[in-house]
């Protein structure tokens, strides 16, 4: 395949949400034909898509028509059916990242599992399928402790915080009783979370981005901080534990490696996301090349682009309004885009709901300090609601 044929691959993209959505955009600049499928008819990737399946994400029958319009196949979330994917890998299919480093990813005990024995730090975990074992390892690690669910969770759903022992019969109910798969993980009172966005071509060569710090509110991604604070020790470390995971996953495509920072000045590894991720919106306006567009140039084989950071960069999430929910409507757009350096992004989701993922802002400045003070401002004058 010459240079020439790279750009006129078609793509398609299981997910239409507000990542499939940046990852046209970014395809769009280079002429890419770009199908999606999506069960809503109106996802936020509908509008500028050249093709929209709408179909659920395990109707194989429609993932496998998107295969016959596409020449590569691409995802925007984990939780999709790798044997699907790996039926469209045997009959040729190209398929980023791999359906076999999907399998292992998308079920957190057998992603730290594969971690722990590659020699990877993470926090110490164990399967359980009832309420005594549970407490069986908390009377041998001591509380607090989180429970998971091995598949399916994100934003903090899909865990429970045990605080003690009488604590886990409510914890093991809420998480289905056991039905579905779980694990129990020691709680750590770290210093911080951190995450670094990783890319790897199809020759191999990896980008490792700046390493970016993250705040949480509620278990769900409120704002990101680039560079982090954190010192060049610390930030070496990160960015050699990143290149180790994507070494390990045989990864092509964007992956974001998530770590937690302890208090003295250790680094473990948390969970590794095969996608864009949402810390790493940052590099839309923080980076010389996004995350969205080194995913499109690895999965179609062009050569990766820097990583290198322009200027200290801040991104917050801007969530849908407490006691709201219905057609999304955004206010205080005007007032926050009149502040220096602020960047708006509305993904296009027609209906809004509590603390579900509307936007995100962006501020570039010659600090953090002056960035992370101007997203704030930005920030409490956004609201997404919508009419009564």
């Amino acid at each position: 395949m010459n240079k020439t044929d790279k750009l006129s691959l078609k793509i398609g993209i299981i997910g239409g949400g507000q990542l499939g959505k940046m990852m046209i955009l970014e395809a769009k600049k280079m002429g890419y034909y770009v199908a999606i499928l999506d069960p809503t008819e109106k996802c936020p990737a509908h509008s500028i898509a050249d093709f929209h399946i709408v179909a659920d994400f395990d109707n194989q029958e429609k993932i496998r028509e998107l295969s016959e319009m596409s020449d590569v196949i691409t995802y925007e979330f984990e939780h999709i059916d790798f044997k699907a994917l790996k039926l469209l890998e045997e009959k040729g299919k190209k398929v980023y990242p791999t359906p076999t480093s999907l399998e292992v990813i998308q079920n957190k005990y057998t992603q730290k599992q594969l971690l722990k024995q590659r020699n990877i730090p993470v926090p110490d975990f164990c399967k359980v399928s009832s309420t005594d074992e549970i407490k069986e390892y908390g009377e041998k690690e001591g509380y607090p402790l989180i429970l998971k669910t091995c598949t399916g969770g994100y934003d903090g759903k899909g865990n429970a915080v045990i605080k003690n022992k009488n604590e886990v019969e409510n914890a093991f109910h809420i998480l289905g009783n056991g039905k579905i798969i779980l694990m129990v993980e020691k709680f750590l009172d770290f210093e911080k979370e951190i995450s670094v966005l990783a890319c790897r071509g199809i020759d191999g060569v990896t980008a490792i981005y700046p390493v970016g710090e993250n705040i949480h509110r509620d278990s769900i991604l409120h704002e990101t901080i680039v560079p982090a604070f954190i010192d060049d020790q610390t930030m070496k470390q990160a960015m050699e534990l990143a290149n180790a995971v994507m070494n390990i996953f045989d990864g092509i495509g964007m992956f974001c490696v998530e770590m937690f920072v302890t208090k003295d000045g250790g680094v473990l590894i948390n969970e590794v996301a095969p996608r864009p991720h949402n810390s790493g919106h940052y590099t839309i306006e923080g980076c010389v090349t996004s995350q969205f567009e080194q995913h499109i140039r690895a999965i179609t084989g062009l050569p990766l682009g820097r990583t290198t950071l322009l200027r200290p960069t801040v991104m917050i999430n801007l969530l849908g309004a407490e006691g709201f929910q219905g057609d999304a409507t955004v206010t205080g757009a005007e007032e926050a885009l009149q502040l220096d350096g602020v960047k708006l992004h509305v993904y296009g989701k027609q209906k809004t709901a509590p603390k579900r993922k509307m936007g995100h802002i962006t501020v570039t400045a010659e600090t953090v300090s002056e960035a992370r003070r101007l997203a704030k401002e930005a920030y409490e004058k956004i609201k997404i609601i919508s009419e009564v």
